[in-house]
């Protein structure tokens, strides 16, 4: 499949005529040659919202199977790009092969994921009040209620995950399981990569007789077209996946709307984890090790990397601190997504340099062009606590280990944490009283607890929470990983007497579709 750095919108590709950029390679640090892509124009913009509100109700009253047919499609022709798509991503992201086949798997594996839920229906929380005419002082109406799609969605490709958080990422399946049609704006980092799949995308939707204005795909060269995305009308939803201040940006012209909409974003995220006394002195030199892995895997890019550990000030911890700085002392700079991802990362290790004094320990000096070298802090609880420069979230592999004198400080840090994704607690039995202090702040300040493990690394599954208050995303009620996370994308409706013949499917005597409903209190397939 050829790359030809066009715009895909209503089953085709246009040529942008807004301004023009590059792939970039992050190895080379310079950029891709051919082609040459271009921003997509105001009016190509709303054409593409458009497109999408006119292609809704159609796709929303699509039988589910044929939701269910596309997204297994669309996974499929991901499969099918083999080599192509691999190559393209290496080129444009600077990460390993393997990385970009594991995530290629995990991206097909939910795109699967969720054809299987649109299929089984479960979503719709189809529920049936049968009417009560005889009910005494008042009778009751026959009230029947379903989730329905909430509209065109514009999803926002990823620096981090040029495929499982791009494109055809989590945000697009979930949506396009909901029934939504959706416009994606690529990510200026993998725009080769993301025509690839926006290919195959138009391709299934156009193979599955589903309107053209299902999926769109914009190329942006600055904030324009992203701006007038989520500024359109049409629009009723964003995901997002990228920095506090992008997330923050589209929540402010969101809430500016004449009809305000809903920014699903997630931003910033240190994940603690807290390594609790007898678990330090059991095992704190392989803790050690494991923490450093988890905290420099990616060259730290992943929103689930540890960047802070907490511990009470001991022997035990000063012996984990000596580990932990030989471990990031051996550890390889690496590649980076962008050269300003890398230029930001250098800037906030820098901050941490003021705020906190000098690293405790770097890994072996940068050899390529946009590379991360690993640092280690070591600060004590007050000057944490009193320094909220160090709270913020630094993209990449540097982390910090507090020194608390007692358990009281340590809960005060807790405390003082901003919303994260994760929290870890590393324990043994002997630590269970401190670890039940611990997880009730833990639980209003996180989405995901861990036990005895390290955050990177997130299941696509029914139970998996990826959210988390703010900052970490825009909306703790939310999870942007998961089964789940179609929640986003859906709003109830009520039907009160409606005749048997306007009924939905899912709400009609008989259950025509199979699906689980809750009828007259009582959960099952009647």
């Amino acid at each position: 499949m050829q790359i030809t750095g066009d715009i895909l919108i209503d089953g085709a590709a246009l040529r942008g005529t807004g301004k023009t950029l590059r792939a970039f390679n992050p190895n080379s640090g310079s950029e891709i040659a051919e082609p040459e892509f271009a921003s997509a124009s105001d009016e190509v913009v709303a054409r593409a919202c458009e497109l999408a509100r006119a292609a809704s109700d159609t796709y929303r009253h699509a039988p589910l199977e044929t939701r269910a047919k596309f997204l297994e499609a669309i996974a499929t022709g991901i499969l099918a790009l083999g080599d192509t798509l691999i190559e393209r991503a290496q080129a444009e992201s600077g990460l390993p092969k393997g990385r970009l086949e594991g995530e290629r798997g995990r991206t097909v594996g939910q795109l699967r994921l969720f054809a299987s839920l649109a299929r089984e229906g479960r979503w719709l929380d189809a529920t049936i009040d049968p009417a009560l005419p005889a009910r005494q002082p008042l009778p009751r109406s026959d009230l029947r209620m379903q989730k329905i799609a909430l509209g065109p969605v514009a999803v926002f490709g990823a620096s981090n995950f040029p495929l499982a958080f791009s494109v055809a990422g989590g945000d697009t399946a979930a949506a396009l399981a909901a029934g939504c049609p959706v416009v994606v704006k690529s990510h200026s980092a993998h725009l080769g990569t993301s025509e690839l799949v926006g290919r195959v995308i138009q391709q299934a939707a156009a193979d599955c007789g589903l309107p053209a204005g299902v999926f769109s795909l914009l190329v942006d060269a600055g904030f324009a077209v992203g701006s007038a995305l989520v500024a359109h009308d049409a629009i009723k939803a964003v995901g997002f996946t990228g920095s506090r201040n992008g997330g923050l940006a589209l929540m402010r012209i969101a809430a500016g709307r004449a009809e305000p909409i809903p920014v699903y974003a997630e931003m910033s995220s240190i994940n603690p984890v807290f390594a609790l006394p007898a678990a330090l002195a059991a095992r704190g030199a392989a803790m050690a090790r494991a923490y450093v892995d988890s905290l420099v895997l990616g060259a730290g890019q992943f929103c689930t990397n540890p960047g802070l550990l907490i511990a009470l000030d001991s022997e035990p911890l000063s012996q984990f601190i000596e580990a932990a700085k030989a471990a990031v002392g051996e550890k390889p700079s690496q590649t980076m997504l962008t050269a300003g991802i890398q230029t930001a990362y250098q800037e906030g290790v820098a901050r941490l340099s003021k705020e906190a004094g000098a690293a405790a320990a770097q890994g072996v000096a940068a050899s390529g062009p946009v590379q991360a070298r690993p640092a280690l802090f070591v600060v004590d609880a007050p000057t944490f606590l009193s320094k909220p420069g160090l709270h913020n979230e630094v993209f990449g592999p540097v982390s910090i280990v507090i020194r608390c004198a007692n358990e009281a400080q340590m809960l005060s840090v807790a405390e003082h944490l901003e919303g994260q994704l994760t929290a870890t607690l590393q324990l043994d039995a002997q630590d269970t009283a401190l670890a039940r202090s611990l997880l009730p702040i833990l639980e209003r300040k996180v989405g995901r607890i861990l036990a005895n493990g390290y955050p990177t690394g997130v299941e696509v599954c029914h139970a998996m929470v990826h959210g988390g208050p703010f900052p970490a995303t825009s909306d703790s009620r939310v999870t942007s990983v998961g089964s789940t996370s179609i929640e986003r994308f859906l709003r109830p409706v009520c039907y009160q007497d409606l005749p048997a013949a306007l009924l939905p499917e899912a709400l009609q005597d008989g259950n025509p579709l199979g699906v689980w409903r809750l009828v007259d209190g009582q959960l099952g397939h009647a």
